[in-house]
């Protein structure tokens, strides 16, 4: 069972986003990076981003070159999202995340991101957290 953002979990992730062609389709005319920013993890803080571009879907280790938007957030908070206990939004506006970039994009392109959350729901059911 692979621990939340560790390697073996990206690597878990970035297997599930390959094999899904409704993400693909989905993603079709979308063109976004976004980077995630975990801090105090229990193995320190987590960098990683995911690139849309054209129906293509890829999660990766480290800062993104240019992301179009980048979170930033605790451990805690990053777990609970996750797992589904708290929205990403609901997050936001209590102030347990902070947002830069284009958060316009988000929402032009949210339904990347509801297909996304379907892709890696197996994933989350087989996570330690």
């Amino acid at each position: 069972m692979p621990r939340y953002l560790s390697r073996e979990w990206l690597t878990a992730a970035r297997e599930a986003i390959s094999a899904s062609g409704a993400l693909a389709d989905a993603a079709h005319d979308v063109t976004l990076t976004v980077e995630q920013n975990v801090v105090a993890g229990p193995d320190g803080d987590v960098v990683f981003h995911i690139v849309v571009d054209h129906g293509t879907v890829q999660i990766a280790e480290g800062q993104a070159e240019d992301p179009t938007v980048t979170f930033t957030q605790d451990w805690s908070t990053a777990s609970a999202v996750a797992r589904g206990e708290m929205s990403a939004q609901g997050a936001f506006m209590r102030g347990l995340i902070s947002v830069r970039g284009d958060v316009s994009k988000l929402v032009e392109y949210g339904s990347v991101f509801v297909g996304l959350d379907d892709v890696l729901s197996q994933l989350r059911t087989q996570t330690e957290y």
